[in-house]
């Protein structure tokens, strides 16, 4: 096959095995593709910090898509593209859930800023030792009125997420929602998905999408995944997902990411 230009890869359930951690073989990939020029790009829901001591622990430097694709970092950490819905928009959602009585953890994200209500909660404490940073204590007002709210994130209980997935896309039909875990709904601006973000990326490169290769493993990487030259989904995939995406490699914790590439004759 002709080379890859780049390869884009999901965090959570995808890069990062069962112990948080990336495996010798797949990182052994990842580094024979930077040698080979073959821009290997980072692109996850989490904010830049939560993203980036991964490169900077493993020993190589990268482009980062944070927040599916609100903002854009290139390898030396500048930033590249930087979108978010308004305070007013962040608050009308988060006041229409506390009217409701819909029960969530609130996490609000602006840049590189986490603010959460009550650091101690049960599920923020889950999900900070899961991303390795610490939140801040705070609300909305603590943005300046202009700032971008890259990502409002619900911690729900998976009994309940459906359930407040399709009240939220009922009430704000124009913003991005999306489940990416079996509790976790990001919420974002019109028009951010990861599948703009490859493009938007792409376009910047002068890239050219059906050479590129992705992986994800959940529901808010299908339209990455379906846009490119070659997306693959990870075995640990939900059953639904494995029904609409052709190409399906092994799981987290099998090195899915290394014999998908291996098998494209990209890495040895």
């Amino acid at each position: 096959m002709n080379k890859l230009d780049a390869v884009f890869c999901d965090v959570d359930g995808t890069l990062m095995n069962s112990s948080y951690e990336i495996s010798p073989l797949t990182l052994s990939a990842i580094k024979q593709l930077i040698k080979k020029g073959i821009r290997f790009v980072i692109i996850s829901a989490r904010s830049p910090s939560g993203i980036l001591h991964i490169p900077h622990g493993y020993g190589f430097a990268c482009p980062v898509i944070a927040y599916s694709g609100a903002l854009m970092m290139d390898e030396k950490g500048e930033i590249l593209f930087n979108t978010g819905m308004s305070v007013d928009a962040a608050s009308a959602v988060i006041d229409y859930a506390s009217d409701e009585g819909l029960d969530i953890s609130w996490c609000i994200y602006s840049v590189d800023r986490w603010l959460v209500d009550d650091p101690q909660d049960e599920r923020i404490r889950k999900e900070s030792d899961i991303v390795k940073i610490k939140p801040e204590k705070g609300t909305l007002a603590e943005l300046e009125k202009d700032a971008p709210v890259n990502k409002l994130l619900c911690i729900c209980e998976a009994e309940d997420i459906l359930d407040i997935e399709n009240k939220l896309k009922m009430r704000f039909p124009e913003m991005s929602i999306v489940k990416s875990d079996d509790t976790l709904l990001e919420i974002m601006k019109n028009g951010v998905s990861k599948s703009n973000a490859l493009k938007r990326f792409c376009s910047i490169n002068g890239i050219d999408e059906k050479k590129v290769a992705a992986f994800g493993d959940n529901y808010n990487d299908e339209d990455m995944l379906l846009s490119c030259g070659f997306g693959f989904l990870m075995g640990n995939a939900p059953e639904e997902l494995k029904k609409r995406i052709p190409r399906i490699t092994l799981d987290k914790d099998n090195d899915g990411i290394y014999f998908a590439l291996k098998g494209l004759g990209v890495v040895e």
